[in-house]
């Protein structure tokens, strides 16, 4: 299961990277519209903190700290900055889970993040769907302000 996780979680990444890059013009990386809060940059730091806290430290035993508040309050951070850090998290993802035995799934995840206790293979399910939303929310995002 564990190859299957990791198989999803680079595609997606890679996905991520897609989508940014995909931008024609990078401050419009940083831009909303109508009732949106979020930029596509500013969910892309989210995108890369969760990954970074929930799977690198949590599961991989990897130092980081999270600056959530900063993951929606930064702005202006240069693509490229965006796409070393996609690429760096991406690394310690694939590394978290190269490492990361079979029965580690069944173990309750360090942090009861939803308000109650799941394994490590239930919240990776859960990270997953979340990593979807905001990529469907970067690539909605991307379309409606480059049409």
């Amino acid at each position: 299961m564990i190859t299957e996780f990791a198989k999803v979680y680079d595609r997606d990444i890679n996905r991520l990277k897609q989508e940014i890059e995909s931008f024609k013009q990078e401050m419009n990386l940083w831009v909303t519209t109508g009732a949106i809060k979020n930029s596509s940059g500013n969910l892309c730091l989210h995108l890369i903190g969760n990954l970074r806290t929930y799977i690198g430290k949590n599961m991989g035993n990897r130092d980081y700290v999270r600056d959530r508040d900063a993951e929606f309050n930064l702005k202006d951070v240069a693509r490229q900055d965006l796409l070393q850090q996609i690429d760096m998290t991406r690394a310690v993802v694939g590394s978290t889970f190269a490492n990361l035995k079979e029965t580690s799934l069944k173990e309750l995840h360090i942090e009861e993040v939803l308000g109650y206790p799941m394994t490590n293979a239930f919240f990776l399910i859960h990270l997953t769907a979340h990593f979807s939303y905001h990529l469907g929310q970067i690539n909605y995002l991307r379309r409606a302000l480059e049409s």
